[in-house]
């Protein structure tokens, strides 16, 4: 199987669902568009990011980096889900976005991520045997947001849970929530049944470890929540990381994915100092001046660049 149709079978299925995630019917594409859909058209490199605010951020955070050594970019932000803008990017809508190494493993490797697989090493060498044709990913940051299923307190409590497997005798008695195309991945509900036997009561669509989906943790609307471990809500509400051994949720690094034809060394070298730069510990903490402090998105940016001598 060549790699395109690799790119075709993860954009099967949950095409719908990610279609919902936008929201409202308007395609955020559209704006700019030169009329080919091939941003080849343009000099600019045009970057996108996916519909939560930690693609957002670091969207901007690529723009502000490769602007600094004088590259045109163009920002599309808030595309929607994987299978929407890994779309985006096959057709030329953009030229780059910020990714997690696992997850666009599973995404792109048919029957989901190949066993032991598991460590940023590992992922990141099979990830090279899957990518889509004309693709191509630079150097891995050190900064990890992993899928979580997290729970309130009382329910960690209730339910004596830490860890997934803990869920299996429980679930169908639980509701769970999160972005839509959580129902359809592999790294969703899916491996959830396959690797630890968990089905829950009911799933509700809602955002991808966003406001929906933590709101609706804290009133109890759902009982387990699928949301980021960078997410600073976690920690502001005191909810409760269950613990994956089954490794359901692989390494997730982020790292830049790039059309081959809109790369050259300037940005290479530029997003790779980039990423050098970037860890876990500092990516959840400018998020949270986002997401908590509710600071703009490129000041914040800006900050994080200027403290780390990159622009």
């Amino acid at each position: 199987m060549n790699r395109r149709n690799l790119l075709g079978l993860a954009l099967v299925g949950s095409l719908t669902a990610g279609l919902a995630a936008c929201g409202g019917g308007d395609d955020p594409l559209a704006a700019g568009d030169t009329g080919s859909g091939d941003s080849t058209a343009t000099s600019a490199v045009i970057i996108g990011s996916a519909n939560f605010p930690e693609s957002e951020l670091l969207m901007e955070m690529y723009a502000q980096t490769l602007e600094a050594k004088g590259v045109e970019v163009q920002r599309k932000p808030n595309i929607g889900a994987r299978e929407l803008y890994l779309k985006a990017l096959d057709d030329g809508s953009i030229d780059l976005i910020p990714e997690y190494n696992g997850a666009l493993l599973a995404a792109l490797s048919e029957g989901g991520a190949p066993e032991g697989v598991s460590t940023p090493e590992q992922v990141l060498e099979a990830l090279q045997g899957v990518l889509p044709e004309g693709t191509e990913v630079l150097e891995q940051s050190p900064a990890e947001d992993k899928d979580s299923l997290s729970v309130t307190e009382a329910t960690a409590t209730q339910y004596r849970l830490t860890s997934i497997a803990d869920l299996a005798p429980v679930a169908k008695d639980l509701v769970a929530g999160g972005g839509p195309e959580f129902q359809e991945r592999y790294q969703g509900l899916i491996g959830l049944k396959e690797l630890y036997g968990v089905e829950f009561k009911e799933f509700k669509p809602l955002d991808p470890g966003g406001p929906l989906t933590v709101g609706a943790l804290k009133d109890g609307t759902i009982q387990v929540a699928n949301i980021f471990t960078t997410d600073s809500a976690i920690t502001t509400n005191g909810f409760v990381v269950l613990e994956d051994p089954e490794n359901l949720f692989l390494a997730q690094n982020v790292l830049p994915l790039i059309r081959s034809s809109k790369n050259d060394q300037t940005i290479t070298d530029a997003l790779n100092a980039f990423s050098a730069k970037l860890t876990t510990e500092n990516l959840t903490q400018y998020l949270a001046q986002v997401q908590v402090d509710k600071k703009d998105v490129a000041a914040v940016a800006k900050d994080f660049l200027t403290a780390n001598g990159l622009v």
